[in-house]
């Protein structure tokens, strides 16, 4: 009796412990949104941004993590804004984004803003991402000078991703580290057009575009990257980005703008 009464309390414990795989939260999703004015249209975006736009992605569950406008002119210095979202999931961005396109302030700044003309010159690309297993956790980080943030988009070659983030994880970004340079965060495309299975994107951080160019041109005579490389070079058959290099990796400069959360 007694041990049937124990194995009772036992099994009745166990049914009211949490179940950790269903108590786990799912991984949040990320938006890299891009945005190309039309010509003499930048400032009033980033008006309705600064404005309106943030406050009702936030009314409307979208968290806000940063805001770009590229620093060189051939890359949309004068009509491109660059951010990021984060989301609960695909479905939580898909119902957000319905909301916010169905409020009435959103509508009435949109109005507002488009007065002189319409801002965008085409629709904006969104490209949705995960994480890799080894970007480190995003914190909105503020510096009280200016920082230079750097994109970078790798395309590998086909069947060469994995081995591209081996590198990344086991060399690369302690090198970065070494180097002076900072961690965002590293994403991956999660839709097959985008680039899902064949690119990376991740954002550094650096002090300013003169030392994030001071940075690469270190890492890239570092014996340790040169041994790196052409040991993951070697293993998979050759290069692991498209060739030639500057289609299969491109930078992009950017600043903060003074309403992003990240600085």
């Amino acid at each position: 009796m007694k041990r049937l009464t124990f194995l009772s309390l036992l099994v009745s414990a166990i049914g009211l412990m949490p179940s950790f795989a269903q108590a786990a939260e799912p991984s949040p999703v990320y938006e890299l949104r891009i945005y190309i004015c039309n010509e003499g249209k930048l400032d009033a975006l980033l008006a309705r941004f600064r404005d309106h736009t943030c406050k009702l992605f936030e009314k409307h569950g979208m968290k806000n993590i940063g805001y770009w406008v590229p620093v060189d002119k051939e890359n949309g210095s004068e009509t491109t804004l660059i951010y990021v979202l984060e989301h609960k999931d695909r479905e939580a961005a898909k119902a957000s984004f319905a909301a916010f396109g169905a409020d009435p302030e959103w509508q009435a700044a949109r109005k507002a803003s488009e007065e002189g003309g319409k801002i965008l010159a085409k629709p904006p690309e969104s490209i949705f991402m995960t994480p890799t297993d080894y970007s480190p956790a995003l914190t909105i980080s503020k510096s009280e000078k200016p920082r230079a943030f750097e994109m970078r988009t790798y395309t590998a070659q086909e069947g060469k991703l994995d081995a591209l983030h081996a590198r990344f994880r086991d060399h690369t970004m302690k090198l970065f580290s070494k180097h002076g340079m900072n961690h965002l965060a590293y994403w991956v495309p999660m839709d097959k057009e985008k680039g899902a299975g064949t690119k990376l994107i991740y954002i550094l951080i650096h002090d300013s575009k003169d030392a994030g160019l001071e940075s690469f041109k270190a890492f890239r005579a570092d014996p340790g990257w040169l041994q790196a490389k052409a040991a993951s070079e070697e293993a998979n058959g050759g290069p692991l980005t498209i060739q030639p290099q500057a289609e299969g990796v491109k930078s992009v400069f950017m600043r903060a703008t003074d309403f992003s959360p990240v600085q």
